[in-house]
């Protein structure tokens, strides 16, 4: 090409990051110099609002709908998104062309050493429907309150003691360079760890270039736990966690305050129809098939 390939990516340490680890895929993929690819950051409505949860105010597109208008109008080549942070349904002009080989997939607790040793009626900052009913499933006496912002906010957070702890992926801690927290062994939001290049649906040529930095078995992982996803209906307000490793997808729907769990392992689109058919009709309604 005649100019750098664009990489739209958010501008937050995380998101960048990320995208320089796609950049230097490429280049050593292809044996390109630095020039080859720019990054492009872009300011997301998921950076901007952070005073409320993300399902109140437009759920998963904040994080995408500005990298995708600047997608669709060439202002960029391809976005890099933290897949789990990705809508399940995308607009058809576009496409998921590459993964890079998923990090750690687990959360690390910040503030205590195990779920176990938080105090009595400990404040916990999450807001995620996931960590919330995980959390409250083993230790109902917690309370949780709503906490946005990227990784340093939510770290200074509790080290102002605002809240007692804070759940965080590892992939992102790892990634700033963060050894804080301590590995639990909940099961993980679909997609957790894993980083996606997205491309127009129509740029074939990008499409070759990107399959050099593909790593399958994420992608086939990453696949399979979006498609229980689409097949469970969730939205921004349901508690799902789910994993697929070597060729197994273990997968959990919970109610929002934990009292109810249904896990299994399965096919997606079985799995999902079973655990939805044991679930309670208060659990089953907050997914719309």
């Amino acid at each position: 090409m005649d100019r750098p390939l664009r990489i739209g990516t958010r501008g937050s340490p995380l998101a960048l990051v990320q995208a320089r680890l796609v950049a230097e895929a490429l280049r050593a993929a292809h044996d390109w110099d630095e020039e080859a690819v720019a990054l492009v950051p872009i300011t997301t409505s998921g950076d901007v609002i952070q005073d409320r949860p993300l399902a109140e105010v437009g759920g998963k597109a904040l994080w995408t709908k500005e990298l995708d208008a600047c997608l669709a109008e060439g202002r960029t080549d391809f976005s890099v998104h933290s897949m789990k942070d990705v809508e399940t349904i995308r607009p058809t002009t576009f496409a998921i062309a590459a993964m890079l080989e998923r990090a750690d997939t687990r959360d690390r607790l910040i503030g205590a050493e195990s779920i176990e040793a938080l105090p009595e009626g400990a404040v916990v900052g999450t807001s995620s429907p996931r960590r919330t009913a995980q959390l409250l499933a083993r230790r109902p006496d917690l309370e949780t309150v709503s906490i946005r912002g990227n990784v340093q906010t939510r770290l200074a957070k509790v080290a102002r003691g605002e809240v007692d702890a804070t759940l965080l992926a590892a992939a992102g801690l790892d990634r700033l360079g963060i050894d804080e927290g301590v590995p639990l062994d909940l099961l993980p939001a679909p997609a957790q760890g894993a980083i996606g290049v997205e491309i127009r649906a129509d740029r074939d040529d990008l499409r070759a270039l990107l399959s050099a930095i593909d790593h399958a078995p994420t992608h086939a992982a990453v696949k399979a736990e979006r498609a229980f996803l689409a097949a469970l209906g969730g939205d921004c307000h349901s508690a799902v966690a789910a994993l697929a490793r070597d060729g197994v997808l273990r997968a959990e729907i919970l109610s929002s305050d934990g009292s109810e769990v249904q896990a299994g392992e399965g096919e997606p689109a079985e799995l999902a129809g079973r655990l939805l058919a044991a679930a309670s009709p208060a659990l089953r309604s907050t997914f719309a098939r």
